[in-house]
Parts: C-alpha cells; structure tokens; sequence
C-alpha cells in the first residue's frame, strides 16, 4: 500500500539517517560471521518462506552470514528502518521504493521477491463481477491511496465507490456482494474456512503488476557489494529450496515464531504461490526468482507520474540494480 508521507517528514528522516546509519563498512574477520538483519513486511508467514528456509537451512551461514529476521505487521516502518540503518535489508513493493525515493528516501531494490503481485479482489463465487472491468457502479473494500485504484479506472474507463479497508473478513462474509481487496495467498484460505465459496480476480492482469522486492540503503550497495552478493544469492537459493524441495524446515521456523500461523494455512499459500508463479514468474517472459527487469520499473516509473503520484522525475538507475543477481542458469 503506498503510503504517501509529507515530504517535510521524509525529508527530515534521512537527514536523521545520516547520523544514525549502523557503520558496517569494515569486513568481518575470516571465519567470523556478518551480522544482517532483514526487516519483513508481516508477521512469519509463508510468503517469507525463502527467507526462513535459507536461514533454517544454514545457506545464510554458508555464505558468511548471521541472519535475523524482523518481524512485521500493521504500521512496520520498514523503509525508515531500512534508511537509518536500523535494518540492512528490507520487503517493500517497487511503487513504494519509487514513491518513496522520489520523496528523499536513499532506497533501492537489488533482487525481487515476487515478480508478480499477490493483491486481488475477493468477490463470492456467485458474484455477477467476473474481471476488473464489471467493478463499474460497484463498491469496492480496500485503502484508497492504492495506485491501482486510478490506473484499473482509466484504463477500463469505469468507476466504482470505495470503502475503507479494515483487513478483516466480517463485512465481506456478512454479504455476498461485497468485493474486497486481498492477497491471493491468505484471504480465500480463511474465507473458506468460513464456509464462503470465493474466487479471486488478480489486479496484475489490468497491467498493474509492481515486483514485491529486496531493498536496501544505497550506501550499503557501495561500501558492501559482497555482503549485498552473498545476501541476495542465498536469500534466492533459499527460495527456490523452498518451493522445488521440502519446505518443513521454513514452515518449522515460521511456525515457532508465529505461533497464529496453522500449518494448513502456511501449505495454501505456498501452493498458491506456486501455481500462480507468483516467486519464479515466466520463464518465456524473462522472469526467475529474483529477477529484476528495468524497463518494467521505468514503466511503473512512468505510471506513478501520469498519475501524479510522484512530482519529479526518477532516475531507474537510482532506485533498482541487477548487480547483485547471480547469473543466469547459477
């Protein structure tokens, strides 16, 4: 969800960041482990499931690394914690790093984590809405400051109502016409549950399909390329362990850490993940775990200021690298 901040604010937190930043510019010693600390976007869940399964697997230690994992939740200030040092990695979307390093924030993305977006819109199986374009004169549950809101209605030359989104099911299970925003990999698990029969119409098909991606400080990319390396390319080896192998050890962790989470929900969502190639993407497309492609964020770019959702340009350079990718086939 973009969260647009005053600039006053931004602004003032990187000034903060530059005294605040952790200095971790010097290599540890040989045999000795880098700390690294990685802020997610929830609470333990299976779509951090690579992140757990290097960590449980030890791959973050083969590599040289001592990997703590952050929990999130509602109100995570992820990319403040990310600019002031207080973490070295972060989860965030691509519209949001470029949102907010267009507001000040020395933020950029060095591997992806989904290549398509989870967000969809929940409706009952009985629901006469069958793609975006039947939300016209509908009324639609999610956070208005969603930039797929404006970009679905221009395209499809619609419109429909909004109310505010609660991350609750109650109203949504109360009525069979109500339409909401959700993330394919959970809602539809816990609606039927419920006893709801539900289908799901993914917001990317519109063309709105922003990366959910690694970011960091743009000073760790200079003063800690390998770390940056070592990072990204265990974090994508933990992955594809994760979704091709058994994912008992991430879902071990995952579960010790959240003690909320059912091992019935944690299996729904990776086989969504995996069979709406949410992490790998296409391969004809181009797309592999992690994968990063420019000219999609200079699209984005480009939407995020037909819609004025940013003032000044951006520099794609400045805001996404492939540096840190391994290379193909490793």
């Amino acid at each position: 969800m973009l969260n647009l901040r005053p600039f006053c604010l931004l602004a003032a937190v990187v000034a903060f960041a530059a005294g605040c930043t952790r200095q971790k510019t010097e290599p540890p010693a040989q045999g000795e482990l880098r700390k690294v600390v990685l802020q997610s976007d929830w609470f333990p869940q299976a779509e951090h499931g690579g992140f757990y399964q290097a960590l449980a697997k030890g791959f973050y230690r083969e590599a040289g690394l001592d990997v703590e994992i952050l929990p999130g939740g509602p109100g995570a200030t992820i990319k403040l914690n990310v600019a002031k040092g207080a973490a070295d990695f972060g989860l965030y979307r691509s519209d949001d790093v470029i949102v907010a390093a267009a507001r000040g924030l020395p933020l950029i993305m060095v591997a992806a984590v989904m290549q398509h977006d989870p967000e969809a819109l929940l409706v009952h199986d009985s629901s006469p809405v069958k793609t975006l374009r039947d939300l016209h004169g509908r009324s639609v549950i999610a956070p208005p400051s969603m930039t797929w809101i404006p970009y679905v209605q221009k395209k499809y030359g619609i419109m429909f109502d909004l109310r505010p989104l609660n991350y609750g099911l109650t109203v949504f299970l109360g009525d069979k016409n109500t339409i909401q925003q959700c993330m394919m990999t959970s809602e539809p698990f816990f609606a039927r549950q419920h006893g709801a029969k539900v289908r799901v119409i993914r917001i990317a098909d519109s063309g709105y399909d922003p990366y959910h991606a690694i970011i960091c400080r743009r000073e760790l990319v200079r003063t800690s390329p390998e770390m940056v390396r070592a990072f990204v390319a265990a974090s994508i080896r933990g992955w594809r362990d994760y979704l091709t192998g058994d994912p008992k050890p991430a879902f071990d962790l995952i579960r010790q850490r959240n003690s909320a989470m059912s091992l019935e929900q944690l299996e729904f969502s990776r086989r969504a993940m995996i069979e709406n190639s949410l992490v790998t993407g296409s391969a004809a497309a181009g797309d592999s775990i992690g994968e990063i492609q420019l000219e999609r964020i200079q699209r984005q770019v480009d939407t995020l200021a037909e819609f004025k959702i940013i003032d000044q340009p951006v520099d794609v350079a400045s805001v996404a690298t492939r540096a840190f990718l391994p290379p193909p086939g490793s």
